[in-house]
């Protein structure tokens, strides 16, 4: 497991359950073992249940979780997911959900230096939106991890990737971002 992972999306499909107990996550149509422990788990999607870091991985279907500390609690059973390699300081962090930092590669960097959502420097980034008091969109980045090793591309069944978020992120296709 490299100190700073360089995919923002690992392959996800099907649907999973975790058992909070246990610190186990079975899936329903998965395929876990194009993931690697230490990478990040998501529960749900858009309001999520929570992010843990993944401890083992026995077979497309079942998996151990390192912690159940950043998960919500609340039964997950036949949800969605998502996998990516983001830095894993990120979850102690209060300052940062999973809806907020991308995996950025030099080419995204470099096209969203025309947007609002221009970033410093490709790498692991987090970004802020909001609408100030008089209505306008306001973007915040912060370079988290600055490095130019982010895939480029998209996820497949057996690599790593671009995560499917160039409509929300400095990426490739991006505009602007009405939350």
């Amino acid at each position: 497991m490299a100190l700073w992972g360089k995919a923002d999306s690992v392959y996800s499909i099907g649907t999973v359950t975790v058992d909070y107990t246990n610190k186990v996550i079975t899936g329903s149509g998965t395929s876990f073992t194009a993931a690697s422990v230490g990478d990040v788990i998501t529960v749900g999607t858009g309001a999520t249940y929570g992010s843990a870091i993944i401890s083992g991985i026995t077979s497309n279907t079942y998996i151990t979780i390192a912690s159940t500390q950043f998960l919500s609690g609340v039964a997950a059973a036949g949800v969605a997911y998502t996998m990516s390699q983001r830095p894993k300081y990120v979850l102690h962090d209060s300052n940062w959900d999973d809806d907020e930092i991308y995996g950025i590669d030099p080419t995204e960097a470099g096209i969203a230096q025309t947007t609002k959502y221009a970033v410093a420097h490709p790498g692991w980034v987090g970004i802020h939106t909001y609408v100030d008091m008089h209505g306008n969109l306001r973007v915040k980045s912060e370079t988290l991890v600055a490095f130019s090793g982010i895939s480029s591309g998209t996820p497949s069944y057996t690599s790593y990737g671009d995560a499917n978020d160039d409509n929300v992120n400095p990426g490739i296709g991006a505009t602007v971002f009405v939350p």
